[in-house]
């Protein structure tokens, strides 16, 4: 790992588009962050910022057609996983790289009990017996606190609820104590109360097992008390990133401080209406030269629609893509909207 200047995960560039009918859609486009050992990050921001396509680029899983993995490097524990075959890639992935998927109904097959499905991970990577793989499916439901696991690990998705399905998510991608955690929106869908435990739940596994944790939500609330830092993308780009209690104290760039404002308050007085980002996301197959927010931004000037916003640094840790993040982060410092 010395290689990789003690990085657990090195994404560099990464630039991943789709061929359609409407042309070229850039959907992640020139996205790099670094991830140590143990550390967690929040990937957030509206649907269709690249975030989920980000992250499957790094398990290699983007259908090819239409998608296509056009430039960067991802390098995991030293070794560039562009650059290895399927075979390679199927050894690391499910191993010591994890996914948590969005819809645990639709990732878990409907035919197969939960044993079996549990088995096979196990079966395949670490070369348990059948009897072993059993064994150990029942404890990881134990761990992830599913009531009499010795009878549920023998029942079928549909006789699980949200929760307990995620939660058998959750179990089969911590079954080989991956050192990578990729939670794709693990909590959509889910009651409010159920959603706590469930990252309750990844937040202690995490700290058991040492894993490292990538968490990808549309909701900052989500993240607030989870992750180590936070990337903000939108339109397939990184528009903001900073260490967790800075960005949420002083965010440096417009989007991110709407999608701050986005969250809802308890202190809100009673009645008056939530905030909302105004307008939708931009095309990505059809991007202004400007500022992909521009049109959106209540600050947006004349430069925002004419040119391209710089990434700027704030301080060693912290960026904004802005071409008014030193203002926007000196407001924020000064309690400014």
């Amino acid at each position: 790992m010395s290689e990789n200047n003690g990085n657990l995960l090195t994404v560099n560039d990464l630039r991943t588009y789709f061929q359609t009918e409407d042309g070229t859609v850039k959907a992640v486009d020139g996205v790099s962050f670094q991830l140590t050992k143990g550390e967690t990050i929040g990937i957030v921001g509206e649907s269709g910022s690249g975030k989920s396509v980000a992250n499957l680029s790094i398990m290699r899983l983007i259908p090819e057609p239409p998608g296509k993995i056009v430039n960067g490097d991802i390098i995991f524990d030293g070794q560039d996983v562009r650059k290895l075959s399927i075979e390679e890639v199927r050894k690391i992935r499910g191993k010591r790289i994890a996914m948590i998927f969005q819809d645990p109904m639709t990732s878990l097959n409907p035919f197969l009990k939960i044993s079996t499905q549990l088995m096979e991970v196990t079966q395949l990577h670490l070369g348990h017996t059948k009897k072993q793989a059993y064994d150990h499916a029942v404890e990881m439901l134990r761990k992830v606190e599913i009531p009499d696991p010795e009878k549920r690990v023998d029942n079928y998705p549909h006789e699980f609820s949200g929760g307990m399905r995620q939660r058998v998510m959750i179990a089969m991608a911590l079954s080989c104590q991956p050192e990578l955690l990729i939670a794709d929106e693990p909590t959509t869908a889910l009651d409010v109360t159920i959603q706590a435990q469930i990252l309750e739940l990844i937040k202690e596994l995490k700290d058991e097992l040492g894993t490292s944790v990538i968490l990808i939500t549309h909701d900052l609330g989500v993240v607030a008390g989870m992750t180590d830092k936070i990337i903000v993308m939108y339109a397939g780009k990184i528009f903001e990133s900073a260490p967790t209690g800075e960005l949420f104290e002083r965010p440096a760039n417009p989007y991110t401080k709407g999608l701050l404002r986005s969250v809802p308050d308890p202190a809100h007085e009673h009645g008056a209406p939530l905030y909302q980002i105004p307008g939708l996301p931009p095309d990505v197959a059809h991007l202004p030269p400007g500022c992909p927010f521009a049109e959106r931004c209540e600050r947006s000037k004349e430069i925002c629609e004419r040119e391209f916003p710089p990434f700027v640094q704030i301080n060693e840790n912290h960026h904004s893509l802005c071409h008014f993040a030193k203002e926007v982060y000196a407001e924020s410092a000064g309690g400014g909207e």
